[in-house]
């Protein structure tokens, strides 16, 4: 089942918070609301897709350094930026540190709702590449050293018994340990192998001469 994605609300204006609160619970989405930064960062927050709604002027930390607090602990939240308080140097700091969009207020509700939407979609893709190279980097993980060797071989282009006369072996050997790399990654073909070994940072071994 899929999780309802969450609105983290983050202004200190409880008419303004209240007022987004049932916006965003009206079309669907769960609202979480903080007046503050520190409120906010000391939250301990689910794991469902979302995005953040985010004013500039704050009483402790300004949103946009918040925005910089977050950038600096990794991938996180999308960010849309909804201030009463903005210029055009600020929309374009926000947007080149990777904002969804920036609003002023009063906003139409039609235009905050769309830039939610597609903050979230943003999010739930980010969140499926997080996972595949998750399980992709446990499965690279599975290979033993000499597997891995072997992997980088084949990747090149080697042939069994090219490879096994670099690595000083038999070429039935090799045959097993490509067979194993295949089941472990769970891939049919060379190409699928190639594209598989680059994402995981497995480079083409560099031939013997």
């Amino acid at each position: 089942m899929t999780a309802t994605p969450t609105v983290f609300i983050v202004d200190d204006d409880p008419l303004v918070s209240s007022s987004l609160d049932r916006l965003v619970r009206s079309v669907g989405y769960q609202a979480a609301v903080f007046g503050s930064s520190s409120e906010f960062l000391f939250h301990d927050k689910n794991d469902s897709p979302g995005c953040l709604v985010l004013d500039v002027q704050l009483p402790d930390l300004c949103g946009l350094s918040l925005q910089q607090a977050l950038a600096a602990r990794g991938p996180g939240l999308p960010i849309i930026f909804l201030t009463g308080h903005g210029d055009i140097p600020m929309s374009v700091r926000a947007i080149k540190a990777g904002a969804v969009d920036f609003l002023t207020k009063p906003c139409e509700d039609q235009n905050l709702i769309e830039a939610i939407e597609q903050a979230i979609v943003l999010d739930k893709e980010a969140r499926q590449v997080q996972a595949e190279r998750t399980k992709l980097l446990h499965c690279l993980a599975t290979l033993t050293k000499r597997e891995r060797e072997v992997c980088s071989h084949v990747i090149a282009g080697r042939l069994n018994k090219q490879i096994a006369a670099d690595l000083g072996t038999c070429e039935q050997t090799i045959k097993v340990h490509r067979m194993r790399i295949m089941e472990k990654l769970r891939v049919r073909s060379l190409a699928q192998l190639i594209k598989l070994a680059e994402r995981g940072g497995i480079s083409p071994a560099i031939p013997q001469k």
